[in-house]
């Protein structure tokens, strides 16, 4: 039986929330830029009626769809709500995107190629040769390459942007990590990703792109998200570091918020 080409059926998962203004145009981007995708978005109950604009959408088009969360619950689970069920309906590829066109819907073609060309896992990078980050505030920018540096060093991965939430997975690859064991959220979801899939040994490529300012909306990006981010990684190196010198395994161990708290995750992490 022949094997489907990524770019056959993938689907473009959006994480929502309060992004009525941006939505409509980010769906018939995507559509255009990559006439074979299945547009699911994910809206954690927008009381600004983004879920009723994709709805609009969906009734004139069949690869566009919505899920409808009762409450927020955060980038991460989003993104796992939405694989799943991109991958129970046959996606040969899952797409991650943001909804306020920071991300270039026309930039998906190469994305996906990168995937057709071999790579599980394809990455939009604004830090390698080609990509940018224009109106991007100094500040902001130090925070983002700051922690990406951070990552790379901390956790030996093989990428300049591993924060990044325009990427490109294999099912495959997404079976391999097992989505029901990643409980990060917002750039420690993106972290840990790239984290284990480097770990299962996945072949990663980084495409340059142009990540621009949203125009309409508020961002949701804060200095507390990053630190968390940070933190998280810390963690992940320390437990790895110790594992390796107690003679076990190296593998990655997910931990859980069991407590809420990142107090929790560091006792898991060290207990582990």
């Amino acid at each position: 039986m022949t094997q489907l080409r990524p770019s056959a059926a993938p689907w473009v998962v959006i994480p929502t929330y309060n992004e009525a203004g941006n939505i409509a145009n980010a769906v018939k981007r995507i559509r255009k830029a990559l006439p074979a995708a299945n547009v699911l978005v994910v809206d954690d109950s927008s009381p600004d009626g983004t879920a009723h604009i994709v709805e609009a959408l969906a009734a004139e088009d069949p690869m566009v769809s919505v899920v409808l969360r009762s409450t927020k619950s955060g980038l991460g689970s989003a993104y796992r709500a939405g694989f799943s069920k991109g991958m129970a309906q046959g996606a040969t590829a899952l797409i991650e995107m943001d909804a306020d066109l920071s991300h270039e819907p026309e930039a998906l073609p190469e994305l996906i190629a990168a995937l057709d060309n071999g790579a599980d896992l394809a990455i939009g990078s604004r830090y390698v040769p080609g990509g940018a980050s224009p109106g991007l505030t100094a500040g902001r920018l130090a925070l983002s390459r700051g922690g990406n540096i951070y990552a790379k060093f901390a956790l030996g991965l093989p990428v300049m942007d591993a924060t990044s939430g325009f990427r490109a997975y294999r099912p495959s690859l997404l079976g391999a990590i097992n989505l029901s064991t990643v409980s990060a959220d917002g750039y420690g979801f993106q972290i840990e990703m790239v984290f284990r899939a480097n770990l299962l040994g996945a072949r990663i490529k980084e495409v340059p792109i142009i990540f621009n300012q949203r125009v309409e909306g508020v961002s949701k990006m804060s200095t507390d998200i990053v630190r968390e981010a940070m933190l998280l990684c810390t963690v992940w190196a320390a437990q790895r570091r110790m594992r390796q010198l107690l003679g076990k395994r190296s593998d990655f161990i997910p931990y859980h918020k069991a407590d809420g708290s990142m107090a929790g995750a560091v006792l898991h992490a060290l207990r582990s």
